[in-house]
Formats: C-alpha cells, structure tokens, sequence
C-alpha cells in the first residue's frame, strides 16, 4: 500500500501538471501560487493546499503494530474526505473520473487495513507463554 500511496501523489501531481500546463505566469500571479510558480515552475512538488510540501514528518509511526493500523485507518479515512471535498469543487468529468479513483482505492486500503486490526487484535486474544525467551505454543495445559 505504501507504495500505492506514494503513486497517488504522482498521479495528483500528474493532473495538476496537465491541468496548469502552458499556463503563463500571469495566470499563475491571478489564481494566487504565484509563490508555488515562483519556487517550482509548472513542475510537480508533492504538497498540501496550504503549501506544506509532503516529507517523512508526514508518516506517523509509534513501533506499536495497533496504533499503527489505527493511524493507517485515519489517514485512509483522511484522505477519502479530501477526496470528497476535491469532488464537490471540482467541474471537469475528466479530473473527477481521476479523483473518483483516487478515492476509491482510499476506501479499500481502509478496508484491508480493517482486516489488518481485526487479524491483529484475535491475536491478542490467545494466551502467550514465554519460557526463556522463546514464546511456545499455546497447547490449553495451563
């Protein structure tokens, strides 16, 4: 999924660059990026509509695998609702059949990661006996 992800920004960027190519500068200056034109050209750099440009701080990760998965389906859920928003403003059926995509492939990493949690906490359910170390198997002796 991670590298799925990482194609989502370069299909956004894709659009973006489609959508602004050829644009002069002066359009630019009038939809208000003139700070992206200025830093970027017309080229793609992955960043939110604020300006924050995508970086590892991005990427929450704690080393505990449930938090972990709690985060993922946040981030899912996070995204589908830009997604959402992104539709609402939108007018092109071609950037919306993109973004419509987009979103849905947000919907079933949510799904899989669901599955994921749901895996992962059954697991927690069984009894753990450590002799030395050395986790052996659960045989219901005890």
């Amino acid at each position: 999924m991670g590298t799925e992800e990482l194609a989502h920004l370069e299909i956004v960027g894709s659009l973006v660059s489609q959508l602004s190519k050829n644009a002069p500068p002066k359009e630019w200056n009038e939809m208000g990026s003139w700070e992206y034109y200025a830093d970027n050209g017309a080229s793609v750099f992955p960043q939110n509509s604020q300006g924050s440009p995508f970086n590892a701080a991005s990427i929450a990760v704690t080393g505990d695998p449930l938090t972990n998965l709690y985060e993922n389906l946040a981030a899912e859920q996070k995204a589908r609702a830009v997604y959402d928003n992104i539709l609402k403003l939108s007018d092109d059926p071609d950037v919306n059949e993109v973004i419509k995509f987009l979103r849905q492939r947000e919907i079933v990493h949510f799904q899989r990661f669901g599955e994921a949690l749901d895996k992962m906490q059954s697991k927690l359910q069984h009894k753990k006996v450590y002799v030395n170390g050395i986790k052996k198997p659960d045989c219901g002796c005890n």
